[in-house]
């Protein structure tokens, strides 16, 4: 046994005696939930958004014409930052945090989930979870999952620094040191010129996998699937034949465009089209995959919720790799239970890249043949970590297991300007 497994299973050790002898003695308990709002100023070099994604509303055609919306500039010349987080207080000292990114989540957490919460037990993970979803017979999906799934990640941040180790370490882990990142290039200009520029950058920077987010659909008749097909064909030459390729179509493509960029891309290797159709179309999944009869895969689930929700897809056999999002689909604890029901129907699972420390907790708590990989949002990464003190960052297309206690969730207060409790 080497010295750093030496050391993680001499942690692990400790914490089940100490958790076990204290055990009758535990009277950590929830004193308070809280969100705040934090604004801050940050430096580009340019706009946060040079492209978009297509969306959903795009079938109409002055939808489509909208350009990407930017955030406001500061007097200061930095451009405007805004960030909600939850905050779980406890008699210990200690204060759990994730993000809740939506005034509709806090407001949820605040009013529906916070008195459940006072006085509970922040270490009694599935007692909390399963009471939050029962209490909510209308919340099991959307705005009132997301925000269990906000207080959920939370409590975990507050477990991890009670027992002084990374939140990985308590679901098992770590699995590995290091794991591969795939970087996504949401917001990244769709020209074939900066395509190809920047497909080269990030080869350089030691990223092994690129997505793109194509702005053309079903709307665009042939000459969009020929667009399509000109950003693979550009990324693959520029990225050499060794780089993953894969296409987000943030479920705004039909089952025939599907089809045909997948037959012209054939000879690119693209390895996944992500989320073609509608999350709901399960009918559309099903034919989508008879007709491609595993010409490439098919990804997605980013926007479904709960292991009820996963597991139908599953037992229908919709989709090749799986994305739930612990931000989205039930905290990580839940991600812990869609993990073993991807891993029995013998798929793979990489968390949507929302949340770069859940996701973390998750892999490396994970095996490298459940979960092989972790997403990067190139330019919502920085984003969504702006105001953290420790914020998780690729290195050579790697990202390294996390140090800190907990999520890592610990502010930087020199980035924060305001702070605005709701």
């Amino acid at each position: 046994m080497d010295a750093a497994s030496h050391t993680i299973r001499c942690t692990l050790i400790g914490v089940t005696s100490i958790y076990l002898t204290n055990l009758r003695e535990c009277t950590m308990r929830i004193t308070d939930v809280r969100c705040v709002e934090y604004t801050g100023s940050m430096s580009l070099p340019g706009p946060l958004w040079e492209d978009r994604l297509r969306r959903p509303t795009d079938v109409y055609p002055e939808r489509a014409a909208e350009g990407p919306a930017q955030p406001p500039l500061r007097e200061d010349g930095g451009h405007e930052v805004r960030a909600i987080f939850l905050h779980v207080d406890t008699d210990e000292g200690i204060t759990g945090s994730t993000a809740v990114l939506s005034e509709q989540q806090a407001h949820t957490a605040l009013t529906l989930l916070r008195p459940g919460l006072l006085g509970a037990d922040p270490l009694a993970a599935e007692r909390i979870w399963d009471l939050g979803y029962r209490s909510m017979i209308h919340g099991r999906a959307g705005t009132g999952m997301l925000a269990l799934s906000a207080v959920d990640c939370a409590l975990w941040d507050v477990r991890g620094q009670y027992f002084g180790v990374p939140a990985y370490v308590l679901l098992g882990g770590p699995t590995r040191d290091d794991v591969p990142a795939y970087a996504s290039t949401l917001g990244d200009s769709l020209a074939v010129g900066d395509a190809s520029r920047r497909t080269r950058e990030l080869v350089a920077e030691g990223f092994g996998g690129v997505k793109w987010f194509p702005r053309w659909g079903p709307g665009d008749g042939h000459r969009g699937v020929d667009r399509v097909v000109e950003l693979v064909a550009t990324v693959r030459q520029a990225g050499g034949e060794d780089l993953d390729i894969m296409l987000d179509a943030w479920s705004s493509w039909d089952i025939q465009f599907t089809v045909d960029v997948a037959r012209e891309c054939a000879p690119l290797r693209l390895r996944w089209i992500e989320e073609p159709l509608p999350a709901d179309d399960t009918a559309g999944y099903a034919a989508l995959r008879r007709r491609l009869g595993g010409l490439v895969q098919i990804s997605g689930g980013e926007h479904e919720y709960t292991r009820w929700g996963v597991g139908r897809l599953l037992r229908e056999d919709l989709l090749d790799v799986y994305q739930a999002d612990p931000h989205w689909g039930g905290g990580i604890s839940e991600m812990v239970k869609i993990s073993a029901l991807v891993s029995a129907a013998g798929r793979q699972f990489i968390p949507h890249g929302q949340s770069l420390q859940c996701n973390a907790a998750l892999t490396f708590a994970a095996s490298p043949g459940l979960i092989p990989e972790m997403e990067y949002l190139l330019r919502l990464g920085p984003l969504y970590q702006h105001f953290l003190a420790d914020p998780i960052v690729p290195a050579a297309g790697r990202v390294t297991a996390p140090a800190t206690t907990g999520l890592g969730m610990r502010l930087a207060d020199d980035r924060v300007l305001d702070a605005r409790p709701l």
